[in-house]
């Protein structure tokens, strides 16, 4: 089975907490990872999501780096409510980025 791995980057402008996750993570620029495997039983190209990883980067006290598994949804609803926490989310920087070529 053929497969896709895409990169994009998320903005939040506040702290926010991931759904599956207690900790609270500070505001910032995060990697986003996802991967898509094609269905090949189809005439036309098609793909379905198959994992999705946001990447934590820690610098304070122990620095490392952290792969977590998140689902897409949980991602999208911590977005809108950065969104909703700024005085004008129209202008609001909270974003997730085009992914970049698949490699």
């Amino acid at each position: 089975m053929s497969s896709r791995t895409t990169t994009s980057h998320v903005t939040f402008l506040h702290p926010f907490v991931m759904g599956g996750y207690p900790d609270e993570l500070p505001a910032g620029t995060y990697e986003v990872t996802v991967e898509d495997e094609i269905l090949q039983s189809l005439s036309f190209s098609a793909y379905r999501r198959t994992a999705t990883h946001l990447l934590i980067r820690r610098t304070k006290g122990i620095a490392r780096t952290e792969m977590r598994p998140i689902d897409h949804r949980d991602l999208e609803l911590a977005l809108a409510q950065d969104q909703a926490c700024s005085k004008n989310p129209k202008n609001s920087g909270a974003a997730l980025s085009p992914p970049k070529e698949p490699k």
